[in-house]
């Protein structure tokens, strides 16, 4: 399926949950902040700005919440109240690129990828295809990483 504003190439690297890219010794994965842990996580980084429903500190074992690299409050709220989010979502895509073009909290994500060997951004969103945290891994390749396919 493939995904409105990301690039056609992302596609079948999208039909997981998780997702890897590298440049270097960076790596990002994302996941959902609701599935358990796993040892290969390394760096957990929640990119949401408001905190799961739900979900404890504990059970979510971040080492850092990261929300200011999440969509502002206002584009937040412009998303979730949309009528037909599947439309709209290669808007919102665009600017939150916008945003993260902008935010010194992106870039700060890209240094924190160079300090350690594994970075899992987590997300909240039940939809695991249109979310932010898919075009925060897009932005991250753009500006230097490599998306490919988890490790299984």
């Amino acid at each position: 399926m493939p995904v409105a504003g990301v690039g056609r190439e992302w596609a079948p690297a999208l039909e997981n949950a998780r997702h890897r890219c590298q440049t270097g010794p960076m790596a990002f994965t994302t996941r959902r902040v609701y599935d358990p842990p796993d040892a290969s996580d390394g760096y957990r980084v929640l990119v949401d700005r408001l905190w799961p429903r739900g979900v404890s500190k504990e059970r979510a074992e971040l080492d850092a919440w990261m929300k200011e690299v999440a969509p502002s409050p206002d584009l937040r709220t412009e998303w979730h109240h949309a009528a037909d989010r599947e439309a709209t979502f290669d808007g919102f895509a665009a600017r939150y690129r916008q945003e993260l073009d902008e935010n010194p909290a992106a870039e700060a994500l890209l240094e924190l990828g160079r300090e350690h060997e594994r970075v899992t951004l987590l997300f909240g969103a039940r939809d695991e295809h249109a979310n932010h945290a898919v075009v925060l891994l897009d932005w991250l390749r753009e500006h230097g990483a490599s998306v490919t396919p988890p490790v299984e």
